[in-house]
């Protein structure tokens, strides 16, 4: 074991950063997704 694997600064688990780093950008392309949507809907009334 290197020293680097003996003294670890973050103990996080890296799957709720990997959750994160998925949803976040999803969430921000999906919130761009629904806008252009609405702005189309309302556009052609």
């Amino acid at each position: 074991m290197s020293q680097f694997e003996k003294k670890v600064q973050c103990r996080r688990n890296d799957a709720i950063d990997t959750a994160v780093g998925f949803i976040v950008p999803f969430g921000f392309f999906a919130l761009i997704f629904v806008i252009a949507t609405l702005v189309d809907v309302f556009g052609n009334m």
